[in-house]
């Protein structure tokens, strides 16, 4: 890693209100904002990064996903939520993304899909029109990057052992990675 995690922490903060805007902003539920931080916040106790300070939010948005901005932003989205049956399986997705985030595995890619030098200047730069611009672009970057096969395995792993960690049921992320295949599978047959 080319940057320090001081800047991860700017690009996460940098970026974070501009990403729940573009994904339809944080679900109007402070008792389900606050169960979800709950559950992300036993993740992170446990986690390699202890000390740094997480945010785990829940987003009104349609597509079944999760994902990590640098520097300890989660995310989980409405459509997701819905699929979920227990709490171990929303540990365990909370976990695999706190997992990208301590392996900054986001910056990483980040910084090799999107560039160094412009991720930098967004973040440095003013809030102009220019550069809420900017934001607003490389969001849309962002939101579209993809893990490496090795990367989303060590995720994978790395949140299993997070969640063991943190009292949960490891079954929970089996569970979750079931669901998501026969999301998968579902979503294939439609394109068919």
């Amino acid at each position: 890693m080319l940057l320090p995690e001081e800047e991860d922490f700017a690009i996460g903060s940098k970026y974070a209100p501009e990403l729940e805007k573009q994904m339809g902003g944080r679900i109007e539920d402070q008792n389900l904002q606050t169960y979800i931080n709950g559950v992300g916040e036993k993740i992170a106790r446990v986690s390699h990064k202890q000390q740094w300070e997480f945010h785990f939010t829940a987003l009104n948005d349609k597509s079944v996903n999760a994902f990590a901005l640098p520097g300890g932003h989660i995310f989980i989205t409405k459509a997701m939520l819905e699929h979920i049956q227990t709490e171990a399986q929303l540990a365990a997705i909370l976990a695999h993304e706190t997992v990208h985030v301590v392996a900054r595995d986001t910056s990483n890619v980040m910084s090799n899909e999107i560039g160094i030098s412009l991720l930098l200047s967004a973040v440095t730069s003013e809030e102009t029109s220019q550069g809420v611009m900017t934001a607003a672009n490389l969001t849309q970057k962002i939101i579209g990057l993809r893990y490496s096969r090795k990367d989303e395995q060590e995720a994978d792993l790395g949140g299993m052992s997070y969640m063991v960690a943190a009292g949960y049921n490891p079954y929970g992320m089996v569970d979750t990675m079931q669901m998501l295949q026969g999301l998968q599978k579902v979503k294939t047959i439609e394109f068919l």
